[in-house]
Parts: C-alpha cells; sequence; structure tokens
C-alpha cells in the first residue's frame, strides 16, 4: 500500500515554516485557529472580488473586438496576482499579517489596504488588537505551485487542451531557478466521461528527501463538466 503524506507538513521544521506565529491557553487555541481561518479567507475573497471588477471593467471600456480579445490573452497573466501565503504573527495588542503575493496590482491601489483592514476588523470583531497588514512581492512568481495552479485553472476555463496547459506551465518555470516540476491533473478531462489521471514530470523530485525544499499545492478547478484536481510539486533546492 502508497503511504502518501503531505510534503509540506513532512518537512516541517526542516524547510518549512509555519504560517501563523502565536501562543494561546489550550481552552482558547480553537478561537484563535477559526479567527486565523477568518482572516485568510476575507484577504481571498476581497482580491478576487476586486479582480473581477477589474476586469469587467476592461472588457466594458473596450468597445472594438480587437482590444477585447487582446485583453483576452493578456488577462492570462493575472493567475500571477493569487496569493502564494499568508503569515499571521499576533502579539497582546497588534496581529500583524504578511500577504506574500505574486504581482500586487490591485492592493497597490490606493485605499486599498485601509478598505481590506476594514472588511477584516468586521469580520474578527477585533476591539482591544490593532491589524497592521503589510504586502510583501514574491521576487520568483513561476516558483510557486499557487500561481501555476491559478494560470492552469485559467486556460482550462477558457478551454484550452489539459496538455497544453500543463506543458505551457512546466515551461513556465523554466524563467524560475528549479531542479525539477511535476504536474498532475484528474477528473474528467476533455469532458470524458470516465474519470482520469495525467501526469507530467519534469527533472528530479526526492520526495522521501526531507532536506530537499519542496513546495507543493493542491488546487481544485470547477469547470462546465465538473471539478477536476490540479497537483503541483515543485523541488526548489537541496539543503
Amino acid at each position: 500500500m502508497g503511504q502518501k503524506i503531505n510534503p509540506l507538513g513532512f518537512r516541517l521544521g526542516t524547510t518549512q515554516k509555519h504560517h501563523s506565529f502565536w501562543f494561546a491557553q489550550p481552552k482558547n487555541y480553537s478561537e484563535g485557529l477559526q479567527e486565523d481561518k477568518k482572516i485568510r479567507d476575507c484577504i481571498k475573497n476581497y482580491i478576487q472580488k476586486n479582480r473581477k471588477k477589474s476586469s469587467n471593467r476592461k472588457l466594458e471600456s473596450d468597445s472594438s473586438s480587437e482590444v477585447i480579445t487582446h485583453n483576452r490573452k493578456t488577462d492570462s497573466g493575472s493567475s500571477s496576482e493569487v496569493i502564494t501565503r499568508i503569515e499571521i504573527q499576533k502579539e497582546i495588542d497588534t496581529i500583524h499579517v504578511i500577504i506574500h503575493i505574486g504581482f500586487p496590482n490591485l492592493l497597490k491601489k490606493k485605499g486599498a489596504i485601509e478598505e481590506l483592514e476594514k472588511d477584516l476588523q468586521k469580520e474578527i470583531h477585533s476591539v482591544n488588537q490593532r491589524l497592521n497588514i503589510s504586502i510583501e512581492k514574491v521576487k520568483e512568481p513561476y516558483r510557486q505551485p499557487n500561481i501555476l495552479a491559478e494560470y492552469i485553472a485559467f486556460q482550462l476555463k477558457n478551454r484550452v487542451s489539459f496538455r497544453k496547459a500543463m506543458k505551457k506551465a512546466i515551461e513556465l518555470t523554466k524563467k524560475a531557478d528549479i531542479k525539477g516540476v511535476k504536474v498532475k491533473i484528474a477528473g474528467r478531462l476533455g469532458g470524458k466521461e470516465i474519470a482520469r489521471a495525467e501526469c507530467i514530470k519534469k527533472g528530479r523530485l526526492p520526495l522521501q528527501t526531507i532536506r530537499a525544499k519542496i513546495d507543493y499545492c493542491c488546487y481544485p478547478i470547477r469547470t462546465i463538466y465538473g471539478v477536476l484536481g490540479v497537483k503541483i510539486w515543485i523541488f526548489v533546492d537541496e539543503e
């Protein structure tokens, strides 16, 4: 029997770090955990909502069909505007939220951070603690599995062949300094009645080596045929 384990949890404490840093009494731990989930969900919903608004404005402002098709092509780059990681650090009177994002175009707009802080204050009802949100741009976006998964999702929703989308995602990793990548997609591929899984691998991927820094992502894609699952492993480096 195959004993499979999440590559991130397997390397926690060696090459992977915790995404939340805080201490709580055992009776208050569940409340802190739920608060973290609310913060992360609120940030993701805010970016998704504003991304839809900005894309709708582009389509409304452009009247000619040539410009619209050009925008659809360039919108494939908006997949890199996905959040790769949200770090939460809690102190007695302050909650520090660090958002790691590919290309933070939406959050760099005037008043975006203040609006997000107001939404978070309403969501978590923190009266005694103040929120401090900071944005960190990811140096190599195509080194992040979340961004590649979002890119594949965008291509599949635009009726691109799943094999072509997987190969293009692997080509994008050439821009980043990595040693290996594996992309696996499962479900009703191409609208076929029987679900199956397809996998493409390039380079090395030592999953059993704990000192190997491997990033992993599992991402669901909702299509007209049903839900597809994408898994991406990226072998970054070996310590």
